[in-house]
């Protein structure tokens, strides 16, 4: 095993920014719960108190100052030698919960200890982000080859799969933020484009009639095709615009035509999809007859560009039937809720009621705030969830719009000093770990936050710091433990 030249640790070779960005985003959270939590009529309200949520994040607060005392005190090159085991071990502890754990909220996705909870995708992410640093770092390793990059994508979506059987869904999409470490270690620009790009289909399978829209990527794909093979393909112009009419026109044509061999629309099995076949045939009229050509390059494109026809239609149609099949009821809800805003007025008591009266809480905050331990809504309990998911509600409402400022500020800070702290590493390891630790602390923050505004879809993860709970604190403190261990050794790896 590599070991380091130090014998002794000295407390002032950590970097103090990131030390004193980690203290104070954990006691503001610990502050939050407090005030979640605080009965000014209760008897006792002790700091450490196992019976209330403050006295809990407490004991864990000191836990974790425990721990980064231990892996202060550790030789700086186990993080490097042992990734892959420590790897090895979050993955042999997720699939338990399967079995063995206890369901929360649709998810089985904690081990039950006694009056604790533990969930051990907190720990995957920590233990993921070793095993990408150590395999990028490795010798050998191109993300130019396929086989690195298969084996670099699979090392983090092997847990996010195993997550997402648990029904944890808002943890398995967490995963997707390692690809910030792919990219600054040179993976194609390309990819993200085509990442971005199922994104877009995804949400448009979502959000719209998913016949519809593949019909309209046959209409660019017909549209360019022509286009470029313009001669003598006036006939095609014109068959293209009677798509384009037939297209708008379709819930009206289709009527027309079933009725009028005595046929109920809704009773036609997949009617819908018969919007595509004047499309298709396009398609077949436009690509055929240049492809014969044997013309390589212009194969070449024209089986790119059918791929990426056929790759978005999937996609489309993939993500439609897993929302409407696949995910709960609860899950197809709150994605309608995102995607049309609108609604959540109407189902005020059901899936929109975290949405509202999280939006209700951060804007009663106003500029100034209503002072701490002065909220009502948090004091009455209107936000279920507002110590965990919905805990950044509590700073809107009691800090108002500046103290909300202050905690994204210290985020922001935290985030940009991580990526100062991983630039200046002289081993590759230690870059690319850092760059991990940035992309998931990033996803949490930004998810977190837009959830409880209604910017993104409510997936239940924690806000890194604050919200309470002993397995997200703890995960955060090893991941920022040992990036501050690696950095004070920087000029020896």
């Amino acid at each position: 095993m590599a070991t380091s030249k130090q014998s002794v640790f000295q407390l002032g070779e950590l970097d103090r920014i990131t030390i004193w960005l980690y203290a104070a985003l954990v006691f503001i959270g610990w502050g939050m719960i407090f005030s979640v939590n605080y009965d000014p009529e209760a008897d006792t309200f002790g700091f450490l108190d196992l019976d209330n949520n403050a006295g809990k994040q407490m004991f864990f607060i000191i836990i974790c100052l425990a721990l980064m005392f231990f892996i202060f005190m550790t030789d700086w090159a186990i993080w490097r030698t042992y990734a892959l085991i420590i790897y090895i071990i979050t993955l042999i502890i997720l699939p338990g919960t399967l079995i063995f754990g206890r369901e929360i909220n649709g998810a089985y996705a904690w081990y039950q200890l006694g009056g604790f909870s533990f969930q051990p995708s907190e720990l995957a992410k920590f233990g993921t982000s070793l095993a990408l640093a150590g395999y990028l770092s490795s010798t050998g390793v191109n993300l130019n080859e396929w086989r690195s990059r298969f084996i670099a994508i699979g090392i983090f979506m092997l847990p996010a799969a195993i997550i997402l059987a648990q029904s944890d869904t808002g943890s398995a999409l967490v995963f997707f933020s390692f690809a910030l470490a792919l990219y600054r270690e040179g993976l194609a620009p390309s990819w993200y484009v085509l990442g971005f790009g199922t994104a877009c289909c995804a949400s448009l399978g979502l959000a719209t009639n998913p016949p519809y829209t593949v019909a309209v990527f046959f209409l660019i794909l017909n549209f360019s095709l022509i286009f470029r093979f313009s001669e003598h393909n006036r006939p095609r112009w014109v068959a293209l615009a009677l798509t384009l009419l037939l297209t708008i026109w379709w819930p009206t044509v289709s009527g027309w035509f079933f009725t009028a061999y005595g046929l109920i629309p809704e009773q036609v099995p997949y009617h819908e999809l018969l919007v595509l076949v004047p499309h298709i045939l396009l398609l077949i009229a436009a690509f055929l007859p240049n492809y014969l050509r044997k013309n390589a390059l212009i194969q070449n494109s024209l089986r790119t560009k059918l791929l990426l026809l056929l790759l978005a239609s999937g996609i489309v149609f993939g993500s439609n039937f897993a929302n409407n099949k696949i995910l709960a009821p609860y899950q197809q809800q709150r994605i309608k809720l995102w995607l049309n805003p609108s609604e959540a007025a109407a189902d005020a008591r059901g899936s929109a009621y975290n949405l509202l009266h999280s939006k209700m809480a951060i804007g009663s905050g106003g500029f100034w705030g209503k002072g701490t331990l002065k909220g009502n809504m948090t004091r009455l309990n209107y936000v279920p969830e507002q110590t965990t998911d919905f805990i950044f509600c509590t700073v809107g409402e009691e800090q108002g719009f500046l103290g909300a400022l202050l905690v994204i500020a210290l985020f922001a800070a935290l985030l940009v000093r991580i990526t100062v702290l991983a630039e200046r590493q002289r081993s590759n390891f230690s870059r690319i770990y850092a760059y991990c630790v940035a992309g998931i602390v990033f996803v949490h923050f930004i998810v977190n936050i837009g959830m409880t505004m209604g910017l993104f879809p409510i997936i239940g993860i924690p806000l890194p710091f604050l919200s309470y709970g002993g397995s997200s604190l703890i995960g955060f403190t090893l991941m920022i433990g040992v990036l501050l261990k690696l950095d004070s050794n920087r000029n020896l790896a």
